[in-house]
């Protein structure tokens, strides 16, 4: 003990009676810990970044800003999470990520043992990184992680009718489950293009459910629409671009899990924009363009949309060079030309072009070949509100297949979502060498 301590960060409510007896217990060395008070959520994230050791912080769960974001930050930080509730509101902080849960009648044994218990020591003389105890994130559930399909594109391709139209295509498929698409466009227009009558729930209700909890499939799912007519659920955008900015980072993370579990397949309409603070030395721009980031950063396939011609040929090879930029490997991408041509040598000559100019972008390899759309009377069935028309929905989720059942199998295929039947005889043998255990 003479060489380390417990070294606590708190924040909480004015006037908190745990609060105070936390600092007198410090002070009179009742309790072997050095408290550091915050009087702000700002003041407790800039000693958390100020690269001093930290072993816990003691949270109080009535404040509004204790959530799922700011334990994640504490635990970034290399400390440990105690929240200190009084169950009012229905939470359950040990899968938000905290350590234990205290109550508001603190007594110093409570304290103590919860330190012990839970909470690293902070040696005098170095300042090495802490672990929170190494346990599982608190997105690791039991159910498997759907697909996901990333649809994006520059402004006036029809990335968001085609986003539409995989959902579709999707969701007709033999075996392919629950299909969702998700509108995670910044300026998000799928509510307009199913004439969905209402604006909420949507991506900013499902990233407030997980601020402080984590809702189960049900829940999730009663945040979308259900398109019956095209067998998919839709998850309404934000309802105004500047909106982003409500988007908390760990909770959207959580959010984005949660309908991969809830969902066989998650098809999202992201605006092509993929800029973080490594490229553009801003915070803000990464957190700007956080849904798409993850989107894509998490898909299967992504699909790029273009059009013919030499504007558009231009414009889908800069977006195919973004994509290689965030990381995105160029087997996960699948040009598509929208309102392609019919003629085939016309559709030879584009596919050509394409593979010439997105060679270098794409680092030298192989450059996916296109998937041609015909132009189809697409704004009718948008009036209508009825189903896209063949062979839209049905060749993108061909090409979604394609893409996919190398490295994934068919279509509907939910890793550890079926038993795997056991030979008889072949329990206790080595699978190695052949012979017994």
């Amino acid at each position: 003990m003479a060489t380390e301590r417990f070294v606590v960060l708190g924040l909480a409510r004015p006037r908190s009676e745990w609060f105070g007896h936390v600092g007198r217990w410090s002070t009179s060395a009742a309790i072997p810990a050095e408290f550091f008070r915050c009087v702000t959520v700002e003041e407790l994230r800039r000693r958390l970044d100020g690269g001093r050791p930290y072993s816990c912080a003691l949270l109080d769960g009535g404040l509004p800003a204790v959530d799922r974001d700011l334990v994640q930050a504490v635990r970034d930080a290399g400390a440990v999470a105690l929240v200190v509730d009084d169950h009012r509101q229905r939470r359950d902080w040990v899968a938000l990520g905290a350590a234990a849960v205290l109550p508001v009648s603190l007594s110093r044994e409570v304290l103590l043992d919860a330190l012990a218990t839970h909470v690293p020591l902070v040696p005098v003389a170095s300042s090495p990184p802490l672990d929170d105890g190494g346990g599982s994130d608190d997105l690791d559930w039991v159910l498997p992680l759907g697909r996901v399909a990333a649809v994006c594109g520059p402004g006036g391709t029809g990335a968001s009718t085609v986003a539409a139209a995989l959902a579709q295509g999707l969701g007709h498929s033999a075996g392919a489950g629950a299909v969702v698409l998700a509108d995670l466009a910044r300026h998000a227009e799928q509510a307009m293009l199913h004439d969905v009558g209402d604006i909420v729930p949507g991506v900013q209700e499902l990233v407030e459910a997980h601020r402080g909890a984590a809702p189960s499939v049900e829940e999730v799912r009663a945040l979308t629409f259900e398109v019956v007519d095209r067998r998919y659920h839709l998850l309404l955008g934000l309802r105004r671009a500047r909106y982003w900015a409500t988007l908390r980072p760990r909770a959207f993370a959580a959010g984005f899990q949660s309908m991969r579990r809830s969902f066989t397949t998650v098809v999202c309409d992201v605006t092509a924009d993929f800029e973080g603070e490594a490229d553009a030395g801003s915070a803000d721009v990464e957190e700007r363009n956080l849904m798409a980031r993850t989107a894509v950063e998490q898909a299967d396939v992504v699909f790029a949309v273009g059009r013919p011609g030499v504007k558009g040929t231009h414009a889908l090879v800069r977006v195919l060079g973004e994509l290689a930029a965030l990381g995105v490997d160029a087997e996960r991408i699948v040009p598509v030309v929208n309102a392609a041509p019919r003629h085939p040598r016309l559709r030879a000559e584009t596919a050509a072009a394409l593979a010439e100019l997105a060679a270098p972008v794409l680092g030298g390899g192989a450059t996916p070949s296109p998937v041609f759309l015909p132009e189809r009377r697409v704004e009718e069935a948008l009036r209508d509100a009825v189903g896209l028309p063949a062979p839209l929905p049905a060749v993108l989720a061909g090409a979604f297949a394609a893409a996919t059942v190398g490295r994934l199998g068919a279509i509907g295929h939910r890793p550890g979502a079926e038993p795997v039947l056991v030979a008889p005889g072949s329990l206790g043998a080595s699978t190695s060498g052949g012979g017994q255990w």
